[in-house]
C-alpha cells in the first residue's frame, strides 16, 4: 500500500520552527533562508489543509492541530534518527563473518581470537572454516582469508603474509640415536606428506639429498593434520610459515635444518570492494596484518637465537 507522506524538508522546517517559535532561528539551524522555511511550512499547511501556526508579532504559536501534528512529527523524526544511528553503528560494530580454510583456522586464527576480542569487544566475530570460496554477493560473509595467487578479479585483495616451505619436527627428534642433524638423516624418519608426495620430492631435490624412499609415511589431506602429527613426534612434515609459526614460537616444533623453499601461493585477505572501508572490516584486516607481521619478527628472532646457540 502506497503511503501519503509530506515532504521531509517541509516536516523538518515545521519541527524546527515549532521548537524555536520563530522562522528565522529555524532557518539558521537548517542552513536555509527564513523565506525558505516560511514557504516550506506554508506548503505543508496547504497539503494538510490545516493551519499549523498562528503568526503573532514576535513569535509563532502552534494551533491545536499544530500541537497534535508536532507530537507525531517528533516521534517519527526520533525513530528515523535512531534507526539511522543504529544502522551506522553496525558499520563499526556488530557481527563480522569471516571464512577461511580449516587449516588456517586451526593453526593460525583461533589461537589469537582472544586478543582481537580484547581490543574490539564491540565486534561479534564469527568464523566459518571451509575450503569453499564464497560468493560475497549471494552469501552472508564479510571477509575471506584465502590461500592462492591473489588473483580474484573484482574483489579487494590484500596480502596477509609471504611464505616459505621448510621441514619441521618435534624437538624430541633432535635427540637420541637417530637424531636429525642433516637432511640425509631423514632416511631414518617418517615423512609426513600433505595431499600427495610431490612436496617432499621437490624439497629433497633442492637439498641435494638422494636415496630417500618417498613411499614411506602417511598422506594427510590437511596441512594442519601434518603439523599436528609432527608436534606429536610422529614424523617430519613440510610446513608453510604461517601455519607453523604458532607451534614454532611455543617450542612444540623446531626447524631441524634447511633449505627453505619459496612458494608461489600466499595468504590473502579478500572481500568486496564496496565494504572494504567499513570500520569493523578495516579493524579486522589491520589486526590480521599486525598479527602476521609480529609472527615474522618473533620467528626471525627465534631463528637468530637458535643459530647463536649452535655456534657456542
Amino acid at each position: 500500500m502506497s503511503r501519503r507522506l509530506p515532504s521531509l524538508n517541509a516536516v523538518k522546517a515545521f519541527e524546527a520552527a515549532a521548537r524555536h517559535e520563530n522562522f528565522t532561528k529555524a532557518a539558521v539551524e537548517l542552513h536555509v533562508t527564513q523565506g525558505a522555511v516560511s514557504q516550506q511550512v506554508k506548503a505543508l499547511e496547504a497539503e494538510l489543509g490545516l493551519r499549523l501556526f498562528n503568526r503573532e508579532r514576535q513569535r509563532l504559536v502552534l494551533t491545536d492541530a499544530g500541537r497534535q501534528y508536532l507530537a507525531v512529527v517528533r516521534d517519527a523524526l526520533d525513530r528515523l534518527a535512531d534507526g539511522t544511528r543504529r544502522l551506522l553503528d553496525r558499520r563499526s560494530s556488530g557481527a563480522l563473518t569471516v571464512t577461511t580454510s580449516p587449516s588456517f583456522a586451526a593453526k593460525w586464527l583461533v589461537h589469537r581470537l582472544g586478543r582481537f576480542a580484547a581490543t574490539h569487544p564491540e565486534i561479534d566475530l564469527r568464523v566459518s572454516a571451509s575450503l569453499h570460496h564464497v560468493d560475497f554477493v549471494r552469501e552472508d560473509v564479510d571477509l575471506a582469508i584465502r590461500h592462492g595467487d591473489g588473483n580474484w578479479p573484482g574483489l579487494e585483495v590484500v596480502r596477509l603474509c609471504t611464505e616459505e616451505l621448510f621441514p619441521v619436527c618435534s624437538p624430541r627428534l633432535l635427540q637420541g640415536r637417530h637424531a636429525l642433524k642433516r637432511p640425509a638423516d631423514l632416511a631414518r624418519h617418517v615423512l609426513l606428506h600433505q595431499t600427495g608426495r610431490s612436496g617432499w620430492a621437490k624439497w629433497l631435490e633442492a637439498a641435494g639429498v638422494e636415496g630417500i624412499d618417498l613411499s614411506r609415511g602417511p598422506v594427510l589431506s590437511e596441512s594442519s593434520m601434518a603439523i599436528d602429527a609432527a608436534v606429536d613426534g610422529h614424523g617430519v612434515a613440510l610446513a608453510r610459515t604461517a601455519l607453523a609459526a604458532f607451534d614454532l614460537l611455543a617450542g612444540r616444533l623446531v626447524r631441524p635444518f634447511g633449505p627453505s623453499l619459496p612458494v608461489s601461493f600466499a595468504y590473502w585477505i579478500v572481500g568486496p570492494k564496496s565494504t572494504a572501508v567499513l570500520p569493523k572490516i578495516k579493524a579486522f584486516r589491520e589486526w590480521l596484518i599486525a598479527e602476521a607481521a609480529d609472527d615474522v619478527r618473533r620467528v626471525a628472532a627465534l631463528e637468530r637465537a637458535g643459530r647463536a646457540a649452535q655456534r657456542r
